[in-house]
């Protein structure tokens, strides 16, 4: 199997243990410094010799400096290769594939440049993960090559970034602790930047803009995938206004419009498929602020979804993002200091059904408040998660899912250690109150 056993490389002939596929691109470059800090604090036993990959000799060499300056080492030898390779030519692609157990995929839009990876991942044996926020792509993914990947005997995990670990996992942590039956979750994301204000790198912005304007298409592929409903068990959650007054933290929430309930979903509904638990419903929405942040995000937003249904609004949407998000996404990303700076806290307001209690009958009785916290969401705490989530591929194989397959993160790491891995890099889960009942 591809993707069990220790950290040390060499497994059927692979020289390596990760190798990070676009690490020369602006999320890449942070991916890098993240796996350079695990090799050296010795998280994979055996030692790991990893590579970065990408179009640019030049570009890698400049990268791996990068990460070596900012960790405060020598400059990277033999240990690190160097493998040139592009998403546009397939041999180069199942040249990488065939020298690695695992690939971390940090080439977006998934949508467009996702697929020739995965493909060249399963045909060749290695296990890949990405950090994708597209429910169209990793759903597609499911569609294409879960069989195949099954078949291999690897693993393709999507959405390990920011984007969907923090929800995903922080819903199987909520259900850990609570004694008796989760049976629902809220989760309230809040952003905290410092006096340098925040801003997101524009490949995001891009895959938003794709995504909304190809809705249609994620509900045919849905359809053709042919999921079968999840259960509601206990009281339905019920869902919430386009935006409203949060009592608990003094501001206004909206629905988070990243793919967290989609992912959560797929999670749940694994989990009550292969392993007989107990579905959890789950509910995402973002604190905005005061009813000046409102209007503004209304006027975006319905400009936002205006020019996004026109081929001639998503070129406008595209080239100038800054001018169109209000400065959130621009095309330089944040600086140092403005990461610095940022911060985020994902609070879970779960309820469920004390032991001996009877979940389809009456109304919940037991509640539960918990918290994932970290660092700047999309270029810290996505690296640490997308790296956590590599090192728990290769050494907590034993807690896998016994087949292989396209998995989202809650559904393939659920008996792994990541949830402690991550406590211990800085994106931490607790809980904020005990179950009362």
């Amino acid at each position: 199997m591809a993707a069990g056993g220790g950290g040390g490389a060499g497994e059927a002939g692979r020289p390596y243990g990760v190798v990070v596929f676009g690490a020369s691109g602006f999320t890449g470059q942070f991916v890098v410094e993240e796996v350079a800090r695990a090799a050296a604090d010795g998280e994979l036993r055996g030692g790991l010799r990893w590579a970065v990959a990408g179009r640019s000799r030049e570009k890698l060499r400049a990268v791996l400096e990068r990460a070596a300056e900012r960790l405060g080492k020598a400059a990277f030898g033999a240990e690190v290769g160097l493998l040139l390779c592009d998403v546009g030519d397939a041999a180069s692609l199942a040249a990488m594939a065939r020298q690695t157990r695992l690939v971390l995929n940090c080439v977006g839009p998934y949508r467009f440049f996702g697929e020739p990876v995965v493909e060249a991942c399963v045909e060749n044996g290695a296990s890949c993960i990405d950090i994708s926020g597209e429910p169209q792509f990793l759903e597609g993914m499911y569609l294409k090559y879960n069989e195949k990947a099954a078949e291999k005997g690897v693993y393709v995990i999507g959405s390990c970034g920011f984007d969907s670990i923090p929800a995903d996992m922080g819903v199987l942590y909520t259900r850990d602790k609570l004694k008796g039956t989760l049976t629902g979750v809220e989760s309230f994301l809040t952003v905290k930047s410092g006096p340098e204000g925040a801003c997101i790198h524009d490949g995001t912005w891009k895959s938003a803009v794709y995504g909304l304007a190809d809705q249609d298409n994620l509900r045919k592929l849905r359809k053709k995938i042919g999921y079968a409903p999840v259960p509601v068990v206990g009281a339905k959650l019920k869902r919430r206004g386009l935006v409203f007054y949060n009592q608990e933290f003094k501001q206004y929430s909206i629905p988070f419009m990243g793919s967290d309930v989609s992912v959560v979903k797929r999670s749940q509904r694994y989990l009550h498929r292969e392993l007989q638990e107990t579905p959890v419903q789950y509910g995402a929405y973002v604190n905005i602020g005061g009813l000046g942040s409102v209007i503004k995000l209304m006027f975006a937003g319905i400009l936002f979804l205006l020019l996004v249904k026109f081929s001639f609004g998503r070129k406008l949407l595209i080239k100038y993002p800054e001018f169109f998000s209000a400065g959130r996404f621009t095309k330089k990303g944040p600086t140092q200091k403005q990461m610095d700076g940022t911060s985020f806290t994902m609070t879970f307001f779960g309820e469920g059904y004390s032991e001996g209690q009877d979940p389809q009958n009456g109304k919940p009785n037991v509640k539960i408040c918990t918290e994932v916290k970290g660092p700047e969401p999309g270029y810290v705490a996505t690296p640490i998660a997308m790296v956590q989530a590599g090192v728990s591929l290769l050494e907590d194989a034993a807690c896998l899912p016994k087949r292989g397959g396209v998995y989202s993160p809650g559904a393939a790491f659920s008996k792994t250690k990541l949830i402690e891995r991550l406590n211990k890099r800085g994106v931490e889960f607790s809980v904020i109150s005990k179950p009362e009942v």
